[in-house]
This record gives structure tokens, C-alpha cells and sequence, in this order.
């Protein structure tokens, strides 16, 4: 059995669980709702990039108090790896398969630039070149990944406090509008490109499990902002349309650090305040200048005004007990994001022609999908992201022991001494 979740978690857990089947819900509204009727609330709010950046502003919060709770790179990116890539190789596997099977096609871009898209997947970094990924959704984890890799950058560099300079900047920096497609212009360049991010990607990595060359590998990893703040594509391959989008993501994830950082008091909240209005109005307005739509005014303000109320609320609701469902949900969210897309496409097989069924029909199998796509996440949560974790924590335990504190020794000693004293006496 897992173990309860505290309380000071839970809200995260919850916003995590949610924001998933937000965007689970979002990819199933044309089935059930009908295009017409999804595209009409697409011109409100776009629920699906209103998850993602839930999510987004969930990680920014949880990565930089995950790594200085560990106060390790190495700890951490054992955690890291062991807890995202069972997963997602998992995924992969599934997609394989299926396409083996005539159930689904690997998506053009793989088959046309196959070792480029092979690399990209194994930094998780597709979106950034250019590439669809196995499952559309993978895109969302380059900039994760992206993220992490700075992040440790920053650490390794005793940078890491200054989150709202960095929030602030790169928001600023995507409202100017960057270079797009610098690295990856053509197909020589894309593969290239992929080839040099393995390299350092895993390099870094290496250096900080190996905890030698950290500062090598943290400048590497800062230097990892030009992937997305220069070689953004507007492709029907890549879900971020532009360089100044990609970097709104990452401004998204810093905003949830400042808002870690101004709670526990290591930020004041007038600047914490400065950056997050800057966030806010930057992805309004990047959106609205560079899209040069009133259209993508209102619906970036919806998107944007949606995640604040939401994160604010859940929020405000830390210290309260979190209902069971919810972190249910939450502890089994990165399987369910993964998975159902591709579950979703054989809805699509079993029932061709649901667009055209009785809504009730159409209610009734979006339900049962809904159903099998949590029961399968659920599974998956336990069969393979469970044992990634414990391998983390065994790798960790044994490259990387805790040293037993002072005041420990010290109880153990005082500890022994008196078990020793209470054994004379006995034998007296």
C-alpha cells in the first residue's frame, strides 16, 4: 500500500489529478460534444492549454522544493529519472505494439526524420525539434525536462533563489519575440541538433550522478534556455507555435517557484507580486501581439484568468484535508496524461462513427472511456511507475546514503551506553 499523502501535498496532488482529466475531458469533447460545439468553447477558453498550465505552474512550485529538499543533484536526478521515464518508455512500448498491430501509425514526422525523432524522445525533447511526438501529449515534457535541466543549472551555480528574475525575464523576453527555427531550419539541422542535445543532456546528467564536473554540467544546463528561446517551430509537427511561446511555458513553471518561494519566506511579496503580474500580462499580451487576434486575447485572458482563480483556490485550501479521489487521482495523473490519447484512438476504431450516434450514445461511451482510461493509468501507476520509484530509492540509498546526523550519533551512543549499564546491572 502507498502511503497517505500530508496534507501540505495533498493540494498539489489534487491540482495535478485535476489539471489531467481537465485535459483528458478536453481531448474527448469533440467526440461527445461534437466538433462544432468544442470548437465553440475553444472560442471562450482553450481547456486543454488551461490543464497544461496548471500543470505547469504545479511543477514549477514542486521541482525546486524537491531538489532542495534533497539538497543533492544527484538525489535528484536519480528521483527524477526513475519516477518520469518508466512511464514514458511504457508509453512508447504501448504505441509500438499497437502500431505492430495496425491499431495506430507512428506519426509522419518519425517516420520521415526517424533518427532524429528517435533521439529527440530519448531527451524528451521533441516539441523543441521540430518533431510530433509517439503520443501528440509528449510535448508538454520537453519543457519539462527543460526545466529541470535549468533548474539544476541555477542550483549548481547558487542561482536558484532568484526565481522571480527569472519569471519575470523570460516572460519579457517572449512578449519582444525571439528567433524562431535557429537550430533547426531543415531536416540536416534538426538531426544535428538532436544528436548534440543527447550529448549533453546526458553528459549532464552523468556529472551530476557521478557529482563531478557539476558546474560544467549546471552551465550546460542554463544554457539549455536558447534551445526554446531560439528554435521554436510553427509546424503542424510542433504544438508550441514559436519561440515566444516556449518561453511563456517556462515563465509559467518559474511562477510556480515564486509563489514557493514568497510562501516560505524567501521572497518578499512585493516582488513576488511584480513578477507574477508580469507573468500574467506577458502571456496575455504575447499572445495577443504575436497572434494579432482580438480571438486570442480573450481567449489567453480566459486561460490565464481560469489558472490563477484555480491555483489560487487550491491554494488557499493547503492546509485542509484533500478528499481521497482527488489525490487518487493526483498519484496516478502522469500515466493518465500519457495514456489516453492513445486510448482515445482506438474509441475511435471500436466506435467509427460515435459523431454521428445519439448523444446519449455518445455520453455513455465517453463515460466508459473515462472509466478504462483511469482504470488502465491505474494499473500502469502500479506496475510500473511504483517499481521506478523504489529503484530510484535503491539507487539513491546506495549511491548516494545520507549521512547519519551528529545529534543521531550521538542518541545512538548515549543509547548503547545505557543498555550497556542496564546489562551490568542485570548480571550484578
Amino acid at each position: 500500500m502507498t502511503a497517505p499523502i500530508p496534507v501540505r501535498l495533498g493540494w498539489l496532488d489534487a491540482l495535478r489529478g485535476y489539471a489531467a482529466l481537465t485535459v483528458v475531458c478536453f481531448h474527448l469533447s469533440p467526440l461527445v460534444l461534437g466538433s462544432e460545439r468544442h470548437l465553440a468553447v475553444m472560442r471562450h477558453i482553450d481547456l486543454g492549454k488551461y490543464g497544461v498550465l496548471l500543470f505547469f505552474l504545479v511543477s514549477g512550485y514542486v521541482i525546486p522544493m524537491s531538489l532542495e529538499k534533497h539538497g543533492s543533484l544527484r538525489r535528484f536526478w536519480i528521483g527524477r529519472l526513475c519516477r518520469i521515464y518508466p512511464a514514458y518508455l511504457f508509453a512508447i512500448a504501448l504505441v509500438a505494439v499497437l502500431c505492430a498491430a495496425g491499431w495506430m501509425t507512428w506519426p509522419a514526422s518519425l517516420r520521415q526524420e526517424t533518427v532524429t525523432g528517435v533521439l529527440a524522445h530519448a531527451t524528451m525533447m521533441p516539441d523543441l525539434l521540430g518533431q510530433r511526438g509517439a503520443v501528440r501529449v509528449f510535448w508538454t515534457l520537453s519543457y519539462e525536462m527543460t526545466f529541470y535541466l535549468v533548474v539544476s543549472g541555477l542550483f549548481a551555480w547558487k542561482l536558484h533563489r532568484h526565481s522571480a528574475w527569472w519569471a519575470s525575464g523570460l516572460a519579457v523576453l517572449a512578449f519582444l519575440g525571439p528567433p524562431d527555427n535557429l537550430f533547426g531550419a531543415d531536416p540536416g539541422q534538426r538531426r544535428t541538433t538532436a544528436a548534440v542535445l543527447v550529448v549533453v543532456i546526458g553528459l549532464s546528467v552523468l556529472a551530476y550522478v557521478k557529482d563531478r564536473f557539476v558546474l560544467l554540467a549546471g552551465t550546460a544546463g542554463i544554457a539549455l534556455l536558447l534551445l526554446p528561446a531560439l528554435n521554436g517551430h510553427d509546424t503542424k509537427n510542433s504544438t508550441v507555435v514559436a519561440s515566444w511561446q516556449g518561453l511563456l511555458l517556462l515563465a509559467v513553471m518559474f511562477a510556480g517557484t515564486v509563489v514557493y518561494r514568497w510562501q516560505h519566506g524567501q521572497l518578499g511579496r512585493r516582488p513576488a507580486a511584480i513578477a507574477l503580474t508580469t507573468v500574467t500580462l506577458s502571456v496575455v499580451g504575447a499572445h495577443w501581439t504575436h497572434l494579432g487576434t482580438t480571438a486570442a486575447l480573450r481567449v489567453w485572458a480566459a486561460n490565464v484568468g481560469a489558472v490563477a482563480v484555480t491555483f489560487a483556490l487550491a491554494f488557499a485550501m493547503r492546509n485542509r484535508p484533500v478528499p481521497a479521489l482527488l489525490t487518487w487521482l493526483g498519484r496516478i495523473s502522469y500515466s493518465l496524461y500519457l495514456l489516453h490519447a492513445v486510448l482515445l484512438f482506438q474509441v475511435v476504431r471500436i466506435v467509427p462513427d460515435i459523431g454521428k450516434s445519439a448523444g446519449v450514445i455518445r455520453v455513455a461511451v465517453g463515460l466508459a472511456y473515462v472509466i478504462v482510461a483511469l482504470g488502465v493509468a491505474w494499473v500502469a501507476y502500479r506496475m510500473v511507475e511504483i517499481p521506478g520509484q523504489r529503484l530510484g530509492r535503491k539507487l539513491t540509498a546506495r549511491l548516494d546514503p545520507r549521512p547519519i546526523p551528529a545529534s543521531s550519533i550521538a542518541t545512538q551512543r548515549a543509547a548503547t551506553a545505557t543498555g550497556q549499564g542496564e546489562n551490568e546491572r542485570q548480571s550484578v
